[in-house]
């Protein structure tokens, strides 16, 4: 199951309160922290400030598990790329009185490991959108893991850009749609996040106005696809001029729950 320890990396922006009192027991418990990097050097280590003067230095073998260089190192993007983001590790070891060893290679083997094990095909799980493609959505679920929302999962509604639903760094809650157990290759959905046919069309009344968005026009003339809301889309009469993404007001016509069906009039 999808536990806390298991949210994605800034989820709740809070850096772990770490001092010298508490620092063996977080060690010994082996517990995932998280805390803010400061400075990469010119090795691609990187730095995290605690309280009390106690610093965390990351080495670069200790940053990445998944996304290696042939040297079997992180690649350098990676490393600087962290910077003024917040990160997840365990203590690895104490350096000295004011320096700790930390790794979010070990947090990242152990996420797989949750993936591999443990996560379930229609789990619901939280994630952070890293990055997007014109296939797709990249999210991490959690442990610097990251998986794939394909276009056709993000919306019910035909969508040309994933922009049109997701933006980077959006916080959202996704459902697993499969899984690749020997590699832990993770594939997600968004589009049953934004509700059932049947709750959107509550929110609707036959015989009143609404704003839609031009979804798309068939090229036979018979008919225009208008979305009145994420998951909910209605079939409107041609009408000459509209393009898609363009907001039109419309007139709910016939909403017939059956077959699940609502007939608009472009106004």
């Amino acid at each position: 199951m999808n536990t806390l320890k298991f949210k994605p990396e800034g989820w709740n922006n809070e850096i772990t309160p770490l001092d010298k009192s508490n620092v063996n027991r977080y060690m010994q418990k082996k517990e995932i922290l998280q805390g803010l990097v400061k400075e990469c050097d010119d090795d691609y280590n990187l730095y995290i400030k605690f309280e009390n003067g106690l610093m965390g230095i990351m080495p670069r073998q200790e940053v990445e598990a998944i996304n290696l260089g042939e040297s079997g190192l992180p690649k350098t993007n990676l490393c600087t790329g962290k910077v003024h983001k917040f990160v997840q590790f365990k203590i690895k070891e104490t350096k000295d009185e004011n320096n700790l060893i930390l790794s979010r290679k070990e947090v990242q083997e152990e996420a797989l490991e949750w993936i591999k094990q443990d996560l379930k095909e229609g789990e619901k799980v939280t994630g952070i959108v890293k990055s997007i493609k014109p296939y797709g959505a990249f999210i991490e679920i959690g442990g610097g893991v990251v998986g794939l929302v394909h276009i056709e999962d993000l919306s019910i509604a035909r969508i040309k850009t994933p922009f049109e639903r997701l933006n980077i760094g959006q916080k959202v809650e996704v459902v697993v749609k499969s899984i690749e157990r020997n590699t832990g290759k993770v594939i997600l959905s968004y589009k049953e996040m934004l509700g059932s046919w049947e709750e959107n069309a509550e929110k609707f009344i036959q015989g009143t106005k609404a704003k839609g968005i031009i979804r798309e026009t068939e090229k036979n003339k018979n008919g225009i696809f208008v979305e009145l809301t994420p998951n909910l889309v209605g079939m409107a009469e041609y009408k000459e001029g509209l393009e898609y993404g363009q907001t039109v007001n419309v007139y709910i016509k016939k909403i017939d729950n059956q077959r699940k069906k609502i007939k608009l009039l472009i106004i």
